[in-house]
């Protein structure tokens, strides 16, 4: 019999996680292009949407622009070296179209693609692995203006641009994803108008979506032709977890509504071979789908993939309209910002409702297990690897008198949520990785600067970087591979 020190014993059980996740499982954290890097008129840049949305007055709080944001493009040394401090295996940044292809046409701008050189290297050199999102909702100002994604030619740019960014940064990034909550890009930016190009057609929502699902289907199609056979390609999806009111038919009804509109509009010509009937029934009096979805376009859209990844931030539950709740706030109580229209084109008339009285300070409920949910259920739709690519919450944060930032209420919401995504795993799903949203404080989109969703805090005035407390235990958790 061999005798086991005890002490040896309890050292090896206090470095034991309680909670393990799998070998190789990659620890990271998220940006977006806009969000953080600045120099918005640098080496060959010129102007996307969301430069000119945020210069219009009354479109984001305060006024406030990405302009200069927190400066990565000229810091982003010294952010990756906080990256290899903290542990991070993994980073997803997404680049900005803007800056590659500063028209949306022709020849990249070399001084451009230099800047992603240089990140991916240092990364790399620091032993971080880079995912890159093609698509963070920065589309070109001079696309938008020859009708943006609601035209068919914008996909068709997009594929070009992939092409472009793989050729240049193709050797040096493993994993690609398409687009970026297309969700967001298509029923916030052209349905209810609150994000980006800020347009309020629930015609051209719809337009948008089927574009937005061809130029993910058409960049699969050309990432394919120029990576290596190793590469990973992606899209990250904001699927709506959802949960009806009550359990009454009317409110099933609700779901199956908002399910169409606000999931299966995506997964169903990604995944299952074409747009599902009862969406098309829904927004017949909007557009007509016979002449929107071309013939093959169905079969482009549904090129493989390697990964599906998942943004989940809460649940969302919905009803039908009742005599005693107020309908005409069904379009600004879904979470997504105040607007007059609503971004869920076919249903306007469904009511939103706070999944509980937990809330961030985006006023956002805390459900974790709306996230084991969700990954069970996408495992079990579509069969794919999968990956959570944003999660995370933003309150309140303060440098206190000893200079450090203390955030408890993230570091729960963290932990909640991995032992969600550990919950999942266990159940069978095959989850790769997780992105916390986000690496730094930035630009919130139409919250300007007032919302912190960062475990870096940044100074606005001085771009003084301070990790939180909770970066501190994020840094733990990933050198234990997993939660105590």
């Amino acid at each position: 019999m061999t005798m086991t020190d005890p002490t040896t014993a309890a050292h090896a059980a206090a470095a034991a996680p309680r909670v393990a996740f799998p070998p190789g499982f990659a620890w990271g954290a998220a940006t977006a292009a806009y969000q953080i890097e600045g120099a918005a008129a640098e080496d060959g840049r010129t102007p996307s949407i969301w430069d000119v949305f945020a210069r219009t007055p009354g479109k984001v709080l305060n006024g406030d622009t990405g302009d200069v944001a927190v400066d990565h493009y000229h810091r982003f040394r010294e952010d990756v070296r906080l990256m290899a401090d903290l542990g991070l295996t993994s980073y997803r940044f997404s680049l900005s179209w803007p800056r590659i292809q500063p028209t949306g046409r022709g020849p990249a701008v070399e001084r451009g693609l230099d800047f992603y050189r240089a990140l991916t290297d240092t990364l790399l050199e620091h032993g971080i692995s880079p995912v890159a999102t093609l698509y963070h909702w920065d589309l070109p100002q001079d696309l938008e203006e020859a009708g943006g994604w609601p035209v068919r030619e914008t996909a068709h740019r997009f594929a070009e641009y992939a092409a472009l960014a793989a050729s240049a940064l193709g050797d040096r990034i493993p994993v690609w994803t398409t687009l970026n909550e297309p969700w967001c890009s298509a029923f916030l930016g052209y349905g209810s108008g609150v994000h980006a190009p800020g347009r309020t057609s629930p015609a051209d929502a719809l337009k948008a979506a089927h574009h937005l699902n061809l130029g993910h289907g058409l960049a699969v199609g050309a990432l394919r032709e120029i990576l290596p056979a190793s590469a990973q390609l992606s899209v990250s999806l904001n699927l709506h977890l959802l949960r009806p009111l009550t359990d009454t038919p009317e409110d099933h009804e609700a779901v199956r509504r908002i399910d169409a509109v606000g999931n299966r509009v995506w997964t169903g010509p990604m995944f299952k071979g074409g747009y599902p009937e009862d969406l098309k029934a829904d927004t017949a009096h909007l557009v007509d789908w016979d002449d929107l979805v071309r013939p093959g376009d169905e079969a482009e859209i549904g090129r493989p993939i390697d990964l599906l990844c998942l943004n989940y931030y809460n649940p969302t539950v919905v009803s039908a309209p009742r005599a005693e709740l107020a309908t005409a706030d069904a379009a600004r109580n879904d979470g997504h910002g105040a607007s007059d229209h609503s971004p869920w084109p076919g249903s306007e008339e469904i009511v939103f409702h706070l999944a509980n009285d937990d809330l961030t300070a985006m006023g956002w409920p805390i459900d974790a297990g709306g996230l084991t949910d969700s990954l069970l259920g996408m495992q079990r739709d579509f069969g794919l690897p999968l990956m959570v690519t944003e999660n995370g919450a933003a309150f309140e944060d303060v440098v206190g008198p000893d200079g450090e930032v203390h955030d408890p209420e993230r570091l729960r919401y963290v932990r909640l949520h991995l032992e969600a995504v550990a919950e999942a795993i266990a159940a069978g799903a095959d989850v790769r990785g997780y992105y916390l949203w986000s690496f730094l404080d930035n630009f919130e989109w139409a919250y300007g600067y007032s919302k912190r969703f960062g475990i870096v805090h940044v100074d606005y005035t001085t771009q003084r970087r301070t990790p939180k407390s909770s970066a501190t235990w994020y840094s733990e958790v990933i050198r234990r591979g997993g939660l105590d």
